[in-house]
């Protein structure tokens, strides 16, 4: 399995994804591969959390790439192309998503904390 593959475990409920502890250790020895863990949302369509310790992240606060994963599932699950989100880790935040046909559109919040350009020869 390629070393940037995620795992995903889709779970019955909110609850159990909050109380998600995989084991780190375990799951770092796999590589760089994350665990990622969904169930359907109480207050929004779906909710997860990410784990990719073998990155050197043990939970990642929001992670926007992982939706381009949880967008396309839980829109066939849910039969609908736009979904609220929310990832539960400790600083969480929320995502407004919607699958564009092949295209995964992400909104939301984010805090600035850094510029760049680079220049190509």
């Amino acid at each position: 399995m390629p070393n940037d593959t995620n795992y995903m475990v889709v779970l019955d409920s909110e609850a159990a994804v909050t109380e998600a502890a995989p084991n780190l250790a375990l799951l770092a020895e796999l590589g760089n591969q994350g665990l990622i863990v969904t169930a359907p949302g109480t207050q929004c369509d779906f909710v997860s959390r990410y784990f990719a310790p073998g990155a050197g992240i043990d939970e990642d606060p929001v992670t926007g790439s992982i939706h381009s994963v949880l967008v396309p599932y839980w829109a066939e699950q849910l039969g609908k192309q736009t979904l609220e989100a929310r990832q539960l880790s400790a600083r969480g935040g929320v995502l407004r998503c919607e699958l564009r046909g092949d295209r995964v559109a992400i909104a939301g919040q984010a805090a600035f904390y850094m510029e760049g350009a680079v220049y190509l020869p």
